[in-house]
């Protein structure tokens, strides 16, 4: 099979991140618009408040990264079933699930620059239709008839629990390190990515050490994702992050940035910050944000999760070449190069 080349992605001069990450989105755009409407059509209930709630999810925007991951792997290792449709909508319905219950444990009122679910309808309703998502997930994986798909899931979903509650017995303890925060965030996050990308790879067939690899790649993409995100919640414009500057010291969340400028302040600077992530203060945002600049923690944070992408782009070398591996090559630099 010829495979085109790569040259609709490649960044130019011009060329910001997200006209990239649009770009790349364009490789799969009909898997894409496959998988939104399977999600529409499984997203239907008789009960109104399902449907309500359901809409409004899918209307919330979103980049859709992991879904995608997981059509890009299964494009590049040349997939020619349907059934990566069906996972990547299981992938999405959980990533969402985990969203709903996220905003309900850190009281969030603004996700992608709307009103929150829970700010909407209610913890309850919140968190309620967050189970329903869950349980629609494994209709979907039930129905691909594959055990080592049920495996690779049912461990995911295990691990973003366990992620969840780490994170918050770390809450508002200024003695977290930055190991400990990274264990978080990878099972919290990283692994969704991770198996997004090793699904793609059982689905073909693959052999061990692309799946192996594969499945790599998308854990350190997705700790890369998710530095970025620690370190825009100090630097980013509000209205293009989606969420207000604060919310992670806002929830008392002791973040790589903070955990870096505790290490590296001096005794005041650390007690500043020791207090503000004890008693989550919001309030002392400014003062917060001045410390973590001098200490240099963003440009530190930053450079942690460039070397996870880095990582991540070595591991593709077991893929052949084609659009789709420039375009996982690219995906891996945009998570480090975008303001939102």
């Amino acid at each position: 099979m010829t495979i085109s080349t790569s040259s609709q992605i490649t960044p130019t001069a011009s060329q910001d991140p997200k006209t990239a990450f649009a770009s790349i989105r364009c490789l799969v755009e009909e898997e894409t618009a496959a998988v939104d409407r399977l999600i529409l059509r499984e997203l239907s209930s008789d009960v109104l408040l399902i449907n309500q709630i359901g809409r409004y999810i899918v209307n919330s925007g979103g980049k859709r990264l992991r879904p995608m991951l997981l059509l890009l792997v299964a494009k590049a290792l040349q997939y020619r079933g349907q059934q990566h449709i069906t996972l990547a909508a299981v992938i999405e319905f959980i990533h969402t699930a985990t969203l709903l219950h996220d905003d309900v444990v850190d009281e969030s009122t603004l996700r992608r620059g709307r009103n929150t679910v829970n700010a909407l309808w209610g913890n309850a309703a919140s968190v309620l239709v967050g189970d329903y998502l869950y349980s629609r997930s494994f209709e979907l994986m039930v129905s691909v008839r594959n055990l080592r798909v049920m495996e690779i899931l049912s461990r995911t979903t295990t691990a973003i629990a366990e992620g969840e509650v780490l994170q918050l017995l770390n809450c508002n303890n200024p003695a977290t390190t930055e190991h400990k925060y990274l264990e978080v965030i990878s099972r919290k996050t990283a692994i969704l990515f991770s198996a997004a990308a090793q699904l793609a790879t059982v689905l073909t067939g693959a052999s061990e050490p692309i799946e192996l690899a594969l499945k790599d790649y998308g854990l350190h993409l997705g700790i890369a994702f998710q530095l970025i995100d620690d370190a825009l919640d100090y630097m980013a414009n509000p209205e293009e992050l989606g969420k207000n500057l604060g919310d992670d010291l806002a929830e008392g969340k002791p973040t790589l940035p903070l955990i870096y400028a505790i290490e590296h302040g001096n005794a005041a600077q650390a007690a500043v910050l020791r207090n503000a992530i004890e008693n989550g203060d919001r309030d002392a945002f400014r003062e917060v944000y001045e410390i973590v600049e001098s200490t240099d923690a963003i440009a530190y944070t930053a450079r942690r999760a460039r070397e996870e992408a880095d990582k991540a782009v070595e591991l593709l070398s077991v893929l052949p070449a084609s659009e789709y591996k420039d375009a996982l090559v690219r995906l891996a630099h945009l998570s480090v190069e975008r303001s939102y």
